[in-house]
């Protein structure tokens, strides 16, 4: 081989290494997304259950349930309609009713949002910007 055939080949060995890790790259980013619904928003969607989604709103009053451990089951709302949520961890010292919580998981085939992560506001004046805007749309929202 030539000199300049030598410095070919390494230069297009370096281009498609390149190509590979940023074609992996994006594979994996998207994977890892998932879209951010209220729960009036879910009856115009297809979300496919086993779909990862973020869901927020607000807790229902009442829909609280303790179960076994650190099992809990819940409403989320945003006062047009409910999604019932099952999270099995330890929720966020301020997850209490009527306050806004965004989760992260996905629709079980029973239509239940298994969540794998509970996020609750943190002070009196802090709500997710995309719950705040959500229920500023839908007329609900509370100053």
């Amino acid at each position: 081989m030539t000199r300049k055939q030598k410095r070919l080949s390494v230069i297009f060995g370096g281009l498609a290494f390149l190509g590979i890790a940023t074609g992996l790259t994006f594979v994996a980013l998207g994977q890892k997304t998932s879209y951010f619904y209220m729960p009036g928003d879910l009856e115009e969607s297809a979300v496919a259950p086993g779909q990862r989604i973020r869901l927020g709103g607000l807790v229902e009053k009442g829909t609280v349930e303790r179960g076994q451990g650190t099992r809990v089951a819940f409403g989320v709302t945003d006062t047009q309609a409910t999604v019932r949520v099952a999270y099995d961890g330890i929720l966020p010292d301020l997850f209490r009713e009527e306050q806004g919580v965004v989760t992260e998981g996905a629709f079980g085939p029973d239509g239940v949002f298994l969540a794998d992560s509970v996020l609750a506001k943190h002070d009196e004046t802090y709500m997710p910007k995309e719950v705040a805007d959500s229920l500023k749309e839908k007329g609900v929202w509370q100053e």
